[in-house]
């Protein structure tokens, strides 16, 4: 055909299966991830037999087709992740991706074995990490090294390294908090109060030392929410009080989480209708999306969910949809008190945090399936267009 380089053959190969001519496009996916691979070109070589191995998956549902381009991208991405941990400076986002490429390859391949080694062996490159950025006083990027260590860790339920990292980031989080509350920035202390007290529950479990915790993280937020207010900022107002709600939730102050989000559901349909009227698509979401949280968090589920449902009338996004299931999540771990739930809550939140929200969102569902929050998740499926026979 006179095609040479791999960019052109994969632009050919989409155009096939798009076209519906599977088989010749997955000979020519094949074609190009080895031309990739010949140039040294190894990112795109690995995603094209990822790709490959999961189309082989999707058509023919038989795991061992799937697996020998599966296994090829697995160790193609070991080897850049060999590679880019050796640089002077290493970006944790390329990291993040490459290590989770490994992973979910082998949680589909059902391989426990390579994915325990692997899990492990990352978890030490994640923690050393943290351990160079600490010595540099690299304070935010340690943070960030270190809770995937920690998260890594916890998936091989390596209990003596995992509480090790939380008792690492309790210290961390401290310093953050007090540097952030000596340069008046209550929002950033609440937030940094708020993730210490979830290493704290790892350590001491859902007792006084994570309420008291908790209750400093409420108490800042609200009080970063009078500031917004002082200055007329309704939209910062409201995304600290949604904060502070839940934080009181967790705290198990019950009357303060209810009457704040009393409070705050009333404020947000004034801004959600000063936006709506303004035309600003992205904040209405945002706002709804804020407005479904509070409700949740005062048991008015039925509410919540049309105001969700407005939300994806909007903007659909899986983040949208762990966000929701989060929050349905949250209340129940507070007022059950739910050791477990709440550990999935915390796990669900860092998924968040770094804009993993398939992950996020699986993990979400099962949590609530396991939690018996079966009428729950119907609901949200419902307001999702998810109709269950």
């Amino acid at each position: 055909m006179g095609l040479e380089g791999p960019e052109e053959l994969e632009e050919l190969a989409f155009r096939k299966i798009n076209e519906g001519k599977v088989k010749d496009g997955l000979k020519l996916v094949l074609r190009a991830a080895r031309g990739y691979e010949r140039e040294g070109k190894i990112r795109d070589a690995a995603r094209l037999y990822k790709y490959l191995g999961y189309l082989l998956l999707e058509k023919t549902n038989d795991v061992d087709k799937a697996r020998p381009p599966l296994l090829k991208a697995a160790y193609l991405y070991i080897d850049l992740i060999e590679e880019h941990v050796s640089r002077p400076e290493v970006d944790i986002d390329v990291l993040d991706e490459y290590c989770s490429n490994v992973l979910e390859v082998f949680v589909t391949l059902n391989d426990k074995g390579n994915l325990m080694k692997y899990t492990k062996e990352f978890a030490g490159i994640y923690e050393d990490l943290g351990d160079s950025y600490r010595e540099n006083e690299d304070i935010p990027m340690a943070i960030r090294a270190y809770e995937s260590a920690y998260r890594y860790y916890r998936a091989i339920n390596d209990i003596e390294s995992y509480r090790r990292l939380a008792e690492t980031l309790i210290s961390l989080y401290g310093r953050v908090a007090e540097t952030k509350l000596e340069n008046n920035d209550l929002l950033g202390a609440a937030e940094a109060f708020y993730r210490l007290a979830s290493f704290i529950h790892t350590i001491f479990g859902y007792d006084v030392h994570f309420i008291e915790m908790m209750d400093t993280a409420a108490k800042n937020f609200e009080k970063a929410s009078k500031i917004f207010y002082s200055q007329g900022d309704l939209d910062g107002t409201t995304s600290a009080l949604v904060k502070a709600q839940y934080a009181y939730l967790l705290s198990k102050n019950f009357g303060r989480a209810k009457l704040i989000g009393l409070n705050t559901t009333r404020m947000l349909y004034q801004v959600v209708s000063s936006y709506r009227a303004r035309g600003d698509d992205e904040k209405t979401a945002e706002k709804l999306m804020e407005l479904a949280e509070a409700l949740i968090g005062i048991g008015k589920l039925e509410d919540a969910m049309k105001a969700y449902k407005s939300v994806l009338d909007i903007k659909s996004g899986l983040r949208f949809r762990v966000r929701v299931r989060g929050a349905v999540l949250k209340y129940y771990a507070a007022t059950k008190e739910s050791e477990k739930v709440l550990e999935d809550v915390e796990a669900i939140e860092y998924y968040l945090s770094r804009k993993a929200y398939p992950r996020g969102l699986e993990l979400a569902e099962n949590t609530m399936l396991r939690a018996g929050l079966e009428e729950a998740l119907e609901k949200i499926h419902e307001a999702e267009g998810i109709y269950q026979p």
